[in-house]
């Protein structure tokens, strides 16, 4: 009798086009929204509060993008503007909106070999670094972090592709595999402040540089275009958006914090509940 019952529930599902193991959505997002815990705070209340499971896959900025035009996401949550306007502009998400900021910073070993320690003008930092030929860990992966780290030497006039190999080195590795490997080796390495504060093996590095408004790190969100990719479940996508730059997502933002600290600071113009 149970099973006939569970078999007709099943059938009325189907025949209502609801089905009770689709209310998620898949989200591609960075490394650092995950790594850092704000996720695994966030979304059991986003869950809670709309019956939505959210799937995410960590990335770097991207991959993350790549997934999306790909059609293997519904939303995108990532940290590098200009790439995100483009997405858009391209036709494969429906509209941006700013979610939440916080900082990069360059860390380093205590010894600071190239003296940038106290700098606030983060090229200028970097331009030494490169004089020194002192060893600097980089994602080297197309994050939103190696994008900005590759503006930053830009700006400085150092050339990092003829350093490659050489006291310039490429992890190909996320935020936390990077610094891993760069206070392995006694390196600089930029790194956004969240993954800083809630990485545990630090060893002697410390935040050396800091307070550039060039270190500015901005979040976006956005719906992946269900016009490009019909299967993206935009009613959901677009639920959890608003959910994430209104009352409830930006308070739990500002509220998150670890060691005493805010890591992150919403930012979002839209102010739905």
């Amino acid at each position: 009798m149970k099973t006939m019952l569970a078999v007709l529930a099943a059938l009325m599902l189907v025949a209502t086009g609801v089905q009770a193991d689709d209310k998620f959505i898949t989200v591609a997002s960075t490394t650092s929204t995950k790594n850092s815990g704000l996720l695994d705070f966030l979304l059991p209340q986003f869950q809670e509060e709309t019956g939505i499971e959210v799937r995410v896959v960590a990335v770097g900025t991207g991959k993350a993008l790549q997934q999306a035009r790909d059609g293997d996401a519904d939303v995108l949550l990532v940290h590098a503007k200009a790439r995100e306007e483009k997405f858009v502009e391209e036709g494969f998400g429906v509209e941006r909106f700013d979610v939440m900021y916080n900082d990069f910073v360059v860390v380093g070993p205590a010894g600071d070999p190239a003296g940038v320690s106290g700098k606030s003008d983060a090229a200028a930092a970097l331009q030494m670094i490169a004089e020194a030929e002192s060893v600097f860990a980089s994602r080297g992966d197309d994050s939103g972090t190696h994008t900005k780290e590759r503006n930053l030497w830009e700006a400085a006039g150092v050339d990092v592709e003829a350093a490659s190999g050489t006291w310039y080195r490429e992890t190909g590795s996320g935020m936390g595999a990077t610094l891993n490997t760069g206070i392995g080796m006694d390196a600089y390495v930029l790194t956004d402040r969240a993954t800083w504060i809630s990485f545990e093996n630090k060893a002697d590095h410390e935040v050396l540089v800091e307070g550039d408004p060039d270190l500015f790190n901005q979040y976006g969100v956005i719906l992946v275009n269900p016009e490009t990719h019909p299967h993206v479940k935009a009613d959901l996508g677009q639920e959890f958006i608003d959910w994430l730059t209104g009352n409830s997502g930006q308070r739990l933002i500002a509220e998150y914090q670890l060691n005493g600290q805010q890591l992150f600071f919403p930012n979002a113009e839209k102010g739905q509940s």
